[in-house]
């Protein structure tokens, strides 16, 4: 039995910029953080039957892996030639939908055990780049490339995206104590909302392919959130968090403009409240948009803030930065 830990990404600057139909043309940049909350993925070989069982939030028993409805785990078996005899369950802190990267963990999770299963180590720049290529090319999926890579590196990460889709992986380092007081000020909230990623981020790759030129309102937003992503770096390296704060309504304003899909009428008025009210400099829904968990950078209120969020029915999700990125945890093979 192997047993993989992977954890979720939160898109601190660059967001969007990591779909091919941007980076193709003018080339990608993302600064994220994996946090710790996890995706737990469990890879048995069955001592008896031949059968392929998978747990997730449903269950599914087949004769071949071909078989198999979830298709991130069928294409990963098939890659390895595991069609039979084989278990796979996965437990996760946080549920799909959310914005964090969750389809990407379970992918990279899965991978990670399949190697070690199969005693075949790779680097971590091809397994990240192994679920970019199930993903994107296999099953034609239209997202980008930092969900696989920041589930493979974790941390505090940026990636360099080339136009041909090479990713330079670079870490950025902070003292414990400012990690600590980052986290301390950037709440994260659950607003309770799901959407699949997709819906989203088929509007911005339908605009950038559009040569009509009132659609490049998306592509002029994306040079704007790149260009803030490098500044965003810049002011979380020289631990000017409030300055952080500031250009996080930016970005969020801009990432508006891509799609009517992004934003929630009720959770940016709620947004608006809070900033007028609890002293919040800027805040984003993470991930593609249109739900999941709402990001606020406050200096201060921390005590009434949360309050007040709960009042609202958003739980806020204590976390810190995960220094690693997918390991396994526990391997008790028998041949």
């Amino acid at each position: 039995m192997i047993i993989t830990r992977t954890p979720f990404r939160v898109t601190l600057g660059g967001g969007g910029t990591d779909l091919p139909s941007y980076y193709e043309k003018h080339g990608g940049f993302i600064f994220a953080m994996g946090i710790n909350k996890f995706m737990h993925v469990c890879l048995n070989r069955p001592m008896i039957d031949d059968w392929v069982r998978l747990h997730y939030t449903q269950s599914e028993q087949v004769s071949d892996a071909g078989e198999l409805k979830h298709e991130l785990a069928r294409e990963a078996l098939l890659r390895h030639s595991l069609r039979n005899s084989i278990e796979i369950s996965s437990l996760s802190d946080i549920p799909a939908g959310t914005g964090v990267g969750s389809s990407s963990c379970y992918l990279i999770g899965l991978l990670n055990a399949i190697h070690a299963f199969k005693r075949d180590f790779i680097p971590l720049q091809s397994l990240a780049e192994e679920a970019c290529d199930i993903e994107l090319n296999t099953l034609n999926k239209g997202i980008g490339k930092q969900d696989q890579y920041m589930a493979t590196f974790g941390s505090l990460t940026t990636l360099d995206i080339a136009k041909n889709g090479q990713v330079k992986v670079n870490r950025v380092d902070l003292s414990e104590s400012a990690q600590a007081e980052f986290c301390a000020n950037t709440h994260i909230y659950y607003t309770g909302v799901r959407r699949g990623a997709e819906d989203v981020l088929k509007d911005q790759n339908k605009a950038m392919q559009s040569p009509k030129k009132d659609e490049n309102q998306v592509e002029q937003s994306l040079h704007f959130i790149k260009d803030l992503g490098y500044k965003i770096l810049d002011s979380i390296k020289r631990e000017n968090f409030d300055e952080w704060g500031n250009m996080l309504n930016e970005h969020w304003e801009a990432k508006k403009r891509m799609s009517n899909k992004i934003s929630l009428s009720q959770v940016d008025e709620l947004y608006e409240h809070v900033r007028k009210n609890y002293g919040v400099l800027g805040g984003k829904v993470i991930g593609a948009g249109g739900g999941g968990f709402l990001m606020l950078y406050s200096p201060g209120n921390h005590k009434k803030l949360e309050e007040y969020m709960a009042t609202q029915g958003m739980k806020r999700l204590h976390y810190s930065i995960c220094p690693v990125g997918t390991s396994v945890v526990s391997n008790f093979l028998t041949d």
